[in-house]
């Protein structure tokens, strides 16, 4: 629980922890249903942060005979809940609130309590969105910041990203509704933000959704590890031939690989068995993910190969 990759989850929970009850409290203040919805933004983001803390606990549960390769995928199945949530409690509720008050708009009262509130969110948020991409890594990489969310496997680490942005597209939103309808004189501006931030959570939940989904069902490993696990393969001695590397995430810090080798010609059972042990240290050192490496060996079609077949 202490990892690095809870960080950005503690952090953007007792953000959004603080930031729910300043937020309630503008809005029975000044009536504002901008100001409700990132109250309602706030509660659903921070219900979703403990969420993937309970998650991550459960994805640390050690093998049993019902689950021989061990619990880590109920990190991501946590987490499409966690979209789940933010489309339903947080989209759905916002943009009701705003719909709502459309029929009956009110222009809000007392501003400052607003501004000072909105202030105090972008602060905090910035804050804690900073420790995310952080976590995130790879700012060196030449990939944009899209490209490193999508190729994140990690949804402690792309899951609080994705919700700080939105949380500070969200105050900036509910700033300009506050703010215009106010110097305008058009309550129903205040209204529209509310429905304008319901659209921002809807359209995060779901590509947290399809980010999961993907994660759910198996999704492979990258191109960049796949060439790294055939060079370690290819480089060593008792290989002849690399036939097949399947890898998949059984969770995020939790790779398992299944390799079809061809051994070099003269080799017996022990010899093979040697090269496999080499191959599999080389391969946790590479990338510590890989934790379960299952060979399968291809016997040669050629009359000199394998002294002994498997």
């Amino acid at each position: 629980m202490a990892s690095g990759s809870t960080k950005a989850v503690v952090a953007a929970m007792i953000a959004n922890a603080i930031i729910a009850v300043a937020k309630f409290a503008a809005s029975a203040v000044t009536g504002s249903s901008a100001m409700l919805s990132e109250g309602i933004h706030s509660v659903a983001d921070t219900g979703n942060q403990a969420l993937l803390l309970f998650g991550n606990r459960r994805s640390h549960k050690p093998a049993d005979r019902q689950h021989p390769l061990g619990y880590g995928q109920e990190l991501y199945f946590w987490s499409l809940i966690v979209a789940m949530i933010l489309f339903g409690l947080g989209g759905g509720f916002s943009m009701y609130e705003g719909i709502a008050h459309l029929a009956h708009p009110e222009v809000p009262q007392n501003p400052g309590w607003n501004y000072a509130v909105l202030a105090l969110a972008f602060i905090v948020e910035s804050v804690a969105l900073r420790v995310a991409l952080r976590e995130l890594g790879g700012k060196g990489s030449g990939k944009n910041l899209w490209q490193r969310v999508r190729d994140c496997t990690d949804p402690r680490v792309f899951v609080p990203v994705a919700e700080d942005i939105s949380a500070l597209a969200g105050v900036v939103v509910a700033f300009i509704g506050i703010y215009l309808a106010r110097a305008l004189n058009i309550p129903a501006l205040d209204a529209a933000a509310s429905i304008v931030i319901g659209f921002i959570l809807a359209g995060v939940a779901i590509f947290l959704g399809y980010e999961t989904r993907a994660l759910l069902v198996g999704e492979g490993i990258s191109e960049s590890l796949n060439g790294e696990v055939e060079r370690i393969c290819q480089e060593d001695e008792g290989v002849e031939r690399v036939v097949r590397i399947m890898g998949v995430y059984l969770g995020p810090d939790d790779i398992l690989l299944t390799l079809g080798l061809e051994f070099s010609a003269g080799h017996d059972v022990e010899d093979a068995a040697r090269a496999v042990d080499r191959i599999e240290r080389r391969l946790r050192e590479a990338d510590p993910r890989v934790t379960r490496v299952f060979v399968e060996p291809e016997v040669s079609t050629d009359p000199g190969g394998l002294e002994t077949p498997f």
